[in-house]
């Protein structure tokens, strides 16, 4: 058996579209847009021109403004001359004024002068009393106000010494307890207690108390104790001497 022939017939695609004939374009070509309408070099001068000039609308608008504005500063121009002149003139007018008044207050300022003269030294009199007796008042204040300052001091220093002297006692209270804590270990206050050293002070001063109480019951009764041996030793003597005698 022979081969089986797979050969395809070649086909030219240029040859295909010219036998197809002209393709029906939808939108414009490449030529219609090398063939547009275009404007010459003078309607683009004249374009360029036009913008640098502006719209005529805007420079209108613009030579009205001006004008208004020149005549409302004209205006106010006008305001402030008549203004200036009416002051000046016034200011005329008050000095006329000031100079007749002037006239006539001369002759009635020396009568006047030789009134305020006297017054003014009796108010100077007035014055100068016044400070004077400022002068004692705070003299007087000043006196008191330094014995004052001189008795709070004394009683600062008072209330100092006292304090001094209350400081060095419990000092030496302390420093006692210290020695007999180091002579007599049992009087110290156990770790189960844990006593302040302030409560401790108190404690060793009532100790002190209880001390010196028994010392004087101690002499009390040594002296009760002499009172009885010198009274026995007496009646002693009074029987010696009244046994030879009896016979």
């Amino acid at each position: 058996m022979g081969k089986r022939d797979n050969r395809v017939a070649y086909m030219n695609p240029i040859a295909m579209a010219r036998s197809r004939g002209p393709i029906q374009s939808s939108g414009p070509t490449i030529q219609d847009y090398l063939n547009r309408p275009r404007p010459t070099w003078e309607e683009v001068k004249e374009q360029l021109e036009k913008k640098k000039k502006g719209s005529k609308a805007l420079a209108e608008f613009e030579e009205k403004m001006n004008e208004n504005w020149k005549k409302e500063l004209e205006k106010h121009r006008e305001k402030l001359l008549s203004g200036n002149e009416s002051s000046s003139k016034k200011k005329q007018r008050k000095k006329k004024e000031k100079k007749k008044s002037g006239r006539y207050s001369s002759s009635s300022s020396s009568s006047s002068d030789s009134s305020s003269s006297s017054s003014d030294s009796e108010d100077e009199e007035k014055k100068q009393a016044k400070r004077r007796k400022k002068k004692k008042n705070r003299s007087h204040k000043s006196s008191e106000s330094s014995l004052s300052e001189t008795e709070s001091d004394s009683k600062d220093s008072l209330k100092k010494k006292r304090k001094s002297k209350d400081a060095a006692e419990k000092e030496k209270d302390i420093k006692g307890l210290t020695k007999k804590r180091k002579i007599y270990p049992e009087d110290k206050p156990s770790s189960s207690e844990s006593l302040s050293e302030s409560d401790y002070t108190e404690e060793v001063r009532a100790k002190k108390k209880k001390s010196s109480e028994e010392r004087e019951k101690a002499t009390e009764k040594t002296k009760k104790r002499k009172k009885h041996k010198k009274h026995s030793k007496k009646k002693k003597k009074k029987a010696t001497n009244s046994s030879p005698d009896s016979p």
